[in-house]
């Protein structure tokens, strides 16, 4: 069996949306995570076409089935579907609930069983900044110190994961998390503003010759977030802060784009790349352990997808 009439078989073969391998592998991982668990498949979004990597809705928003626990989906609860704590917050409704490739229940599902032990965020933070997070006073998902402020970039970009707190010295410290999993980076670049780059100088950490490159795809996105960082630390709201972008490591577009993106800077210490397997290994050995089994056969078992094309050899 070809890994093409598998994906058919799954009904994860999307050959005009998935262009790389890794996006073709994802989409079908989830969709035997989704067949493992004995969940109904979905529907792509607007439309009755089945789709392997979504779950059946209004069920999946029901049981909030794409969260890997119930620590999780408490966590979802109180940040999604709260009224108080989710107002202003972008989250993409009913993509957060129904698509299984979608980074932002990623995020909960990654993050999630730390977010509210901050004694354990501290740890895992100390070891994944090597110390420059020394303790986590607060944790939060979706987060803008202020949309359309202009203090900040008077624009609507936040950080999919916020976390800020102290160093060991005691200086306050932040960090700003972009997370990706299937993602092309590729999606049409925010309207540009002068704010923007005002930021930039005051920064000064790009190459005066980078600014065409940083306005556009693949870097536009990963430039806006580091600025609202900037903006952050050029406002005096910490001492210090850390935009980190996380991805898989085998997503090559976004390896890719970090390489671009190091190359327009002259000063890298306002911006860190993590890849998704090393933050889990880092997780792995603080979180519980059913949440690193359940994490890892979701998003990261790719093996399964050889074992399974060898057995039809």
């Amino acid at each position: 069996m070809t890994f093409e009439q598998l994906a058919t078989e799954y009904v994860v073969w999307e050959p005009g949306t998935d262009k790389a391998p890794f996006q073709k592998r994802a989409r079908l991982l989830q969709s035997l995570w989704r067949e493992n668990q004995g969940y109904a498949i979905g529907t792509k979004d607007n439309s009755t076409e089945l789709l392997g990597s979504m779950l059946a809705m209004p069920w999946a928003e029901e049981t909030l089935a794409n969260y890997l626990t119930p620590s999780i989906q408490q966590v979802v609860r109180e940040e999604v579907l709260d009224p108080i704590l989710s107002k202003g917050k972008l989250y993409d409704k009913p993509r957060l609930f129904g698509n299984l490739l979608s980074s932002q229940p990623l995020c909960f599902n990654l993050f999630g069983e730390i977010a509210r032990d901050l004694s354990l965020a501290s740890k895992a933070f100390r070891e994944l900044t090597n110390g420059y997070l020394y303790e986590v006073t607060d944790f939060r998902f979706e987060h803008s110190p202020g949309r359309r402020n202009p203090k900040y970039l008077n624009d609507r970009t936040s950080f999919d994961v916020f976390v800020n707190g102290t160093s060991q010295s005691g200086e306050t410290v932040f960090l700003g998390i972009e997370v990706k999993y299937h993602e092309h980076l590729k999606d049409e670049e925010a309207m540009h503003k002068e704010r923007y780059e005002e930021v930039a100088r005051g920064m000064n950490c790009f190459k005066s010759e980078a600014y065409q490159v940083l306005r556009k795809r693949p870097l536009e996105q990963i430039w806006r977030d580091h600025l609202l960082a900037g903006s952050m630390l050029l406002n005096g709201d910490f001492d210090t802060g850390i935009f980190v972008f996380l991805y898989p490591k085998d997503n090559t577009y976004c390896s890719d784009a970090v390489d671009s993106y190091i190359s327009c800077l002259s000063d890298t210490s306002t911006f860190q790349a993590w890849t998704m397997e090393d933050v889990f290994d880092v997780l792995s050995k603080l979180a519980p352990e059913n949440w690193s089994d359940e994490f890892f056969d979701r998003y990261l078992a790719f093996s399964k997808i050889d074992k399974l094309l060898e057995s039809f050899e």
